[in-house]
C-alpha cells in the first residue's frame, strides 16, 4: 500500500480529510499510532465490509432496491445477502416498493434443453424496469428469452406435454410424472425437488396459500397432494370424488377447483377405465363440463358445479376472484366466468354466480379438434383487493387456426401456434398480444410475480 494507502475505497471521505497528504511536504499531521493502525486495519479489509455491518433492517432497505437484472449477482456477495434475497420479508418489501411486476413465463423443451421465456402483460411501468437495461428493459415491447438451460434426464419433449406448471413466489415449479423442478427467476437458476408421492399425468394443479395441491391424473387412486414449498415435502390431505385425466387447476379464496378433463369414474381400480386412459380410446374422450371444489383449510369437497351449455372445457384460470373458463362447442367457443368470492364485503350476488362472457376474437364456425390446444393464465389470482389484478392471457400452445381456416376454404387470419389474446376483466374487452417467440412451441405458461 505504502504511498497511496489513502486513496483507498476503504476511507470514508472524513478520514480522508483528516489524513495527510503525501504529496503536500508542508502539511505536517499527528496522528496517533492506535488511530493508524485501525485505519490500516479497515483499509485491508474489503469494501463489503463496511455495508455488511450495518442492521438487518438498514440493509434490506438497501438491498430491496436492488434492480432485477442484478440479484443472481447480488446474491453471490455471500451468505447473508443469500438468505436475505430469498426471505419472504424482502419479497415483500419490494412488492410494497413497487419493484414486483407480474410477468408471464412460457417453458418449452427441446433438443437443445428447456427455454424460458417472458413477458410483462401489465401497462404499468416499473421504476426499476425504465433505468434498467437487459432482459427486463423491453419486457414491455415483446417476449425476453432465456438462455436454454440443461434438464438431460429429466423432462424430455414427451414427458414435458404431461407436466403442469406454478408459481409460489419467484419461484416456478415445474412438476412432471417422476420429478420436480423449481426455477428461481431471480437467481436463473433450477433446482431438483422432492416428486410427487404418486405419478400423474396431466393432472390439475393450482397455488393455495402459498402451497401446491394437485388432483387427478392418477390411474389407481384420487388422492389430492399436497406440497410445502419451504420444507420440500408431500402429502396426502384428501381424496377427490371424482377421478380425472387432463383436467385444470386454479385457486380463489382457499378453494381449490378440479376443472374439465376426461372423466374416467369414481370406482378405484377399474381396469376397463385404466385402459382406456392409457391407450386413449376414442370412447374415453368423454370431457367433463364440471369441476370439483375442495375447501382447504376444512379439508372438505363441497358441490361440485357445472358449466352452463356444457360443452368440453379446454382451458381455465383464476383471476382478481373469478375462476374463467373456455369451453367448445363443437364449432364455436363460450367464455364463463364463475364467481370464487366467499369473502367478499357489501353483500349483493356472490359465490357460485355464473356469467357469460365476451368470446375471444377467433373465427367462428371452425370446429377446433384436439390439433388445437390453448393456455389459460390468470393474472391477479387470489388477490382481488385490486381492480387491476384481473387479466385473462389465453394462449395458443399447440396447432394453427389458420390450417383450420384452410381446410374449410376461408382466408388465413395470421393465427398461428403462440397466438396471444389478453383479456381485461375490468373492461370486459379482448386485446391481441405479443405471440410467442418461435422457438417457444407446446409451451405450459405461468403468472409470476418477480
Amino acid at each position: 500500500m505504502g504511498e497511496n494507502h489513502c486513496n483507498s475505497r476503504g476511507f470514508s471521505r472524513i478520514m480522508k480529510s483528516c489524513f495527510p497528504n503525501p504529496q503536500q511536504e508542508s502539511h505536517h499531521l499527528i496522528i496517533k499510532p492506535s488511530i493508524r493502525n485501525r485505519l490500516l486495519e479497515d483499509d485491508q479489509k474489503s469494501s463489503s465490509f463496511f455495508i455488511s455491518v450495518l442492521p438487518d433492517d438498514l440493509l434490506l432497505e438497501c438491498l430491496s432496491r436492488v434492480p432485477s437484472s442484478s440479484l443472481s449477482s447480488v446474491s453471490l456477495v455471500c451468505r447473508k445477502w443469500f438468505g436475505i434475497l430469498n426471505s419472504t420479508l424482502y419479497f415483500d418489501l419490494r412488492r410494497s416498493l413497487g419493484h414486483i411486476r407480474r410477468k408471464i413465463y412460457a417453458f418449452t423443451v427441446t433438443d437443445y434443453g428447456v427455454y424460458a421465456a417472458n413477458h410483462c402483460i401489465s401497462n404499468e411501468e416499473s421504476d426499476e424496469s425504465q433505468g434498467e437495461g437487459g432482459a427486463d428493459s423491453s419486457s414491455s415491447a415483446g417476449w425476453s428469452l432465456s438462455s436454454p438451460f440443461s434438464a438431460a434426464g429429466m423432462l424430455t419433449q414427451g414427458s414435458f406435454s404431461h407436466s403442469r406448471v406454478i408459481s409460489v413466489g419467484k419461484v416456478i415449479y415445474i412438476v412432471n410424472r417422476d420429478v420436480t423442478l423449481g426455477y428461481d427467476v431471480w437467481m436463473g437458476v433450477i433446482t431438483v425437488k422432492s416428486p410427487m408421492l404418486y405419478p400423474r399425468k396431466k393432472f390439475a394443479m393450482a397455488n393455495v396459500n402459498g402451497k401446491i395441491y394437485i388432483s387427478g391424473g392418477a390411474a389407481r387412486n384420487e388422492v389430492v397432494e399436497e406440497y410445502e414449498p419451504e420444507t420440500d415435502t408431500w402429502r396426502v390431505v384428501s381424496e377427490a370424488p371424482r377421478r380425472r385425466y387432463g383436467c385444470i387447476g386454479a385457486a380463489v379464496d382457499g378453494v381449490f377447483y378440479v376443472i374439465g378433463g376426461l372423466k374416467i369414474g369414481g370406482g378405484g381400480g377399474n381396469g376397463k377405465n385404466e385402459a382406456m386412459m392409457r391407450g386413449g380410446c376414442s370412447e374415453a374422450h368423454l370431457y367433463a363440463s364440471s369441476m370439483d371444489l375442495f375447501d382447504v383449510q376444512s379439508r372438505v369437497w363441497m358441490r361440485s358445479r357445472t358449466v352452463p351449455g356444457g360443452g368440453c372445457v379446454v382451458a381455465a384460470c383464476a383471476a382478481g376472484g373469478y375462476v374463467y373458463i373456455l369451453a367448445s362447442h363443437a364449432v364455436e367457443l363460450s367464455f364463463w366466468r364463475f364467481d370464487g368470492r366467499r369473502k367478499r364485503n357489501g353483500g349483493g350476488g356472490g359465490f357460485g354466480e355464473w356469467c357469460r362472457m365476451k368470446s375471444p376474437p377467433l373465427p367462428a364456425q371452425v370446429r377446433l379438434d384436439s390439433s388445437v390446444r390453448f393456455s389459460c393464465v390468470g393474472i391477479g389470482g387470489e388477490n382481488y383487493s385490486s381492480g387491476n389484478d384481473n387479466k385473462v392471457v389465453l394462449v395458443q400452445v399447440l396447432g394453427c387456426i389458420d390450417d383450420l381456416l384452410r381446410r374449410s376454404g376461408r382466408s388465413c387470419r395470421g393465427m398461428k401456434e403462440g397466438l396471444v389474446l389478453v383479456y381485461d376483466g375490468n373492461v370486459e374487452e379482448w386485446s391481441r398480444g405479443v405471440d410467442l417467440p418461435e422457438v417457444i412451441r407446446r409451451a405450459s405458461c405461468v403468472s409470476v410475480e418477480c
